[in-house]
């Protein structure tokens, strides 16, 4: 029974520009990790050949020395590995693929599938048919050709595209690059491997999205995985297994605080963040001094801990309460300036409103330091 791994959107080269530079290096790093953990699995489940449906780079202009250390990554299985060319690294007459080439920085085992030709995997009575992108975007669909492309009697047909299943995504995606819903079906195939939707998708029963190895955005799509597929005889249904392929969990939540307990359930949210994850939090609302200094100090503990920890508190306001007024010894001028930042961050400009806030806060800050180095001289 041939068995395959199908995988996708590798993305090498990626840039992470929403990040700290040593975050961002650090995700960019594990892509190359991810690729490893591709040819272990591919060893372990003894598969005839790894699928890779298309962006294996992010972009044409990958470094160098990212195209031998790929190769390194590819190391441990020795094919073969059939990689299609996606809508970030097209085969154009001058590309990754080509420079590629020239620096001898691809496997032995690997085959680019430039062009829309049956690839025929010897031994395994398999033909597998190329959709190869030339360039970024196109408005025709590149898999029209698998249906009347000749194979040998007997053999699988596993068609490898990169693109968008129209009618069947969301519509906002529905793009160029499109692939017809049905084709599968239509064009005889045992499989059709996908790429270019960024989790793990099933299509119909002989077409699947394989998504992208290692997470990288903020989205609950199924990614941070390969699929296993398993094609007993021509015609019957493939066994699609998902392996987990993935590190880091991105995390994305949204809190509005009110009440004191919305600020305990942040605060366990927070401490539960881990080493392996990348997470964003909106936290809007209002809270107190007390809270937002809770508040600050849980995020510089998480933030930490995590890999990456991204806080937008732009919609949060702090409110000081009448005890933290008193307790800031804030009273003349000092009080009439955080009754003026208060009103301030009640006003339509969010920008302003923003400001009045970090001002607010800042100043509570100032004025708690002040009265510490009061309290250490006094006798």
């Amino acid at each position: 029974m041939p068995r395959f791994l199908h995988t996708a959107d590798w993305q090498i080269g990626k840039l992470y520009g929403q990040f700290d530079a040593d975050e961002a290096a650090l995700l960019a790093e594990e892509r190359f990790a991810a690729v490893e953990r591709l040819a272990r699995l591919a060893v372990e489940h003894r598969v005839d050949a790894v699928l890779v449906a298309g962006d294996v780079f992010d972009a044409q202009t990958v470094a160098e020395r990212s195209l031998h250390r790929l190769a390194h990554a590819m190391s441990a299985y020795a094919g073969p590995w059939l990689l299609l060319p996606g809508n970030h690294d097209a085969a154009l007459a001058e590309s990754v693929w080509t420079r590629a080439a020239r620096l001898g920085a691809l496997p032995a085992g690997a085959r680019v599938c430039a062009r829309p030709e049956p690839v025929l995997l010897e031994g395994l009575a398999t033909a597998v048919l190329p959709a190869p992108l030339t360039q970024r975007n196109t408005h025709a669909d590149l898999t029209e050709w698998f249906a009347a492309a000749p194979t040998p009697p007997g053999c699988l047909r596993i068609g490898l595209a990169h693109g968008s299943v129209q009618g069947i995504l969301a519509e906002d995606i529905d793009s160029p690059n499109p692939i017809a819903a049905g084709r599968a079906q239509q064009a005889a195939l045992d499989y059709l491997a996908l790429g270019d939707w960024h989790g793990t998708r099933r299509i119909d029963e002989r077409t699947w999205y394989a998504g992208t190895p290692e997470t990288d955005r903020f989205r609950a799509n199924d990614s941070g995985q390969a699929l296993l597929v398993e094609l007993a005889a021509p015609g019957v249904p493939p066994v699609v297994t998902p392996l987990r392929t993935g590190r880091y969990r991105w995390r994305s939540g949204e809190c509005t605080l009110r009440v004191p307990s919305d600020l305990d359930a942040l605060l366990a949210e927070l401490a539960a963040l881990g080493p392996d994850d990348v997470a964003q939090w909106c936290i809007a609302g209002h809270c107190d001094l007390a809270a937002h200094r809770r508040l600050e100090a849980a995020l510089a503990q998480a933030g930490g801990r995590a890999r990456s920890l991204l806080a937008d508190l732009s919609g949060l306001r702090v409110e000081p309460t009448a005890e933290d007024v008193e307790a800031l010894a804030a009273d003349g001028y000092l009080g009439e300036v955080i009754d003026a930042l208060r009103s301030a961050q009640q006003g339509q400009d969010a920008e302003a409103a923003g400001r009045a806030r970090d001002a607010l806060v800042l100043l509570a800050g100032l004025l708690d330091h002040r009265r510490a180095q009061e309290a250490e001289v006094r006798p």
